[in-house]
């Protein structure tokens, strides 16, 4: 028998196909999350589906619409896309939705991201362990139909276009210099989705060059992960963008919701300054709004949030609790150290594709190369997020918040220690998976590496 706590996580569904979920788990979880809409009087009746490049998505998705269907809702298959055209669908048809991918993990994961109507979030503490409760119950007591079986309808439509034209009026790119852009789509959707929204012949021209690494759709994802947090999954990029004499360099993960950027001497651009660059100009259409920036962003951010006249607000890290934070507060903008970025005028749903239209504006507007542009939002010394296998991660960061009784303790999310000299670290435990993360800033390099090498000194001893 299934054990969903075994896979539904902290903001989404994530585990290895067929041993640890199958078909028939996807179905008892589209019954369970359509029950949910229903005793909470979701609108509409209908419900968003969407799947990704990995071999298992076609099947998990039909086997979730044949439970969503079978408890009185109708289906909207939108088949392969991107997780922010999903979002795009359920926000602009005002409809729950299910994305089924894994986003960064290897081939043998796979994954659901739900949400309410308007890409409205769905976590463990909005609705999330309910599904995984009635989900559970369903698969306990055998009840669970077959299959197929369904007294709704269900319908195909192709929204790849209006995403294309929704983004394309959120950023007008049709004025900036000539830019030559190499994209890595890791074998993942970039492949799907970049093509139709950055130069689709149906829509005007765009100054843009694009050079494409890995656009072919294959979820064993053959040339590396699709996972850009890893700086080796970078090399090709970086590698490209210097052989192509670049200017800019984009990567996005396997279901496209988060872009890297890499400059035009193949450095990565680390996503704290991007998150600023974009703030800033957000913050200049929409004077004093609130932006919202993840705990491990640099300090950076909310300085150069509140000098352009914003007002920061700090949100634990994942893509729910920003997004709830993002509607609480009407921010404008979102953005966290793991590339996810989240837009108010994207129904606060998160974006990698907006944001790489945004940098793209920014460097086009303006003749400096990208390393001097990003440059400005740059203040800090970070070491990235660093991943530590740890048999009892409680005990680890015990001992690490004792040995530095000095420093300023924040436990939102993990252990925050920040120190009198402007440096910070956290230390927190995945979400998605048995390690504990390290996230170390400093004013110097020096201090980055003796904080960083002290701590994971102490985490893996």
């Amino acid at each position: 028998m299934s054990d969903l706590s075994q896979i539904v996580k902290a903001y989404d569904v994530r585990g290895t196909v067929p041993d640890q979920w199958d078909e028939r788990v996807a179905e008892a979880l589209g019954a369970a999350f359509t029950q949910l809409l229903n005793t909470t009087d979701e609108p509409g009746d209908a419900v968003v589906v969407g799947y990704d490049m990995r071999a298992s998505s076609p099947g998990l998705a039909a086997a979730f619409a044949a439970g969503v269907r079978a408890e009185g809702r109708s289906v909207i298959e939108i088949g392969l896309a991107s997780t922010d055209l999903l979002y795009f669908a359920s926000g602009s048809l005002d409809l729950p939705g299910a994305m089924f991918t894994a986003s960064h993990n290897p081939a043998q994961y796979n994954g659901i991201k739900m949400c309410r109507s308007g890409a409205r979030p769905i976590g463990q503490d909005s609705g999330l362990a309910q599904i995984r409760e009635r989900a559970q119950a369903l698969l306990d007591s055998g009840s669970s139909r077959p299959v197929g079986e369904s007294t709704r309808p269900a319908e195909r439509r192709d929204l790849l276009p209006d995403y294309a034209a929704y983004l394309r009026k959120l950023v007008d790119l049709s004025g900036i210099r000539p830019l030559k852009v190499v994209v890595d789509a890791g074998n993942g959707m970039g492949g799907f989705t970049v093509p139709t929204v950055l130069g689709d012949a149906a829509l005007p021209a765009l100054p843009l060059e694009i050079v494409p690494l890995y656009f072919e759709l294959d979820g064993t994802f053959p040339n590396h992960e699709a996972n850009p947090l890893d700086p080796a999954n970078l090399v090709d990029l970086q590698r490209a963008v210097v052989e192509h004499r670049a200017d800019i360099g984009l990567a996005f993960d396997g279901d496209a919701d988060r872009c890297f950027v890499v400059d035009e001497r193949g450095e990565p651009v680390s996503p704290s300054a991007i998150t600023a660059l974009v703030a800033a100009r957000e913050l200049a259409k929409h004077p004093g709004s609130t932006v919202i920036h993840g705990l491990i962003t640099s300090s950076a951010v909310a300085e150069i949030i509140r000098e352009h006249g914003g007002e920061p607000v700090v949100a634990r890290v994942g893509h729910s609790f920003i997004k709830a934070e993002m509607a609480r507060t009407n921010a404008v903008f979102g953005g966290e150290h793991s590339a996810h970025y989240y837009f108010r005028d994207f129904w606060f749903a998160d974006t990698g594709m907006l944001a790489a239209m945004h940098t793209l504006a920014a460097l086009g507007e303006q003749p400096l190369p990208l390393s001097v542009l990003a440059g400005e939002y740059e203040r800090y010394i970070a070491s990235g997020e660093i991943n530590s296998t740890v048999a009892d991660q409680a005990a680890a960061v015990a001992e690490v918040r004792a040995a530095y009784p000095e420093a300023t303790a924040d436990e939102m999310d993990g252990l925050t220690l920040r120190f009198s000299d402007g440096a910070w670290f956290n230390l927190r435990a995945s979400n998605t998976e048995p390690l504990l993360r390290l996230n170390v800033e400093a004013p110097t390099r020096e201090r980055m590496v003796s904080l960083r090498d002290d701590v994971l000194d102490r985490v893996r001893r």
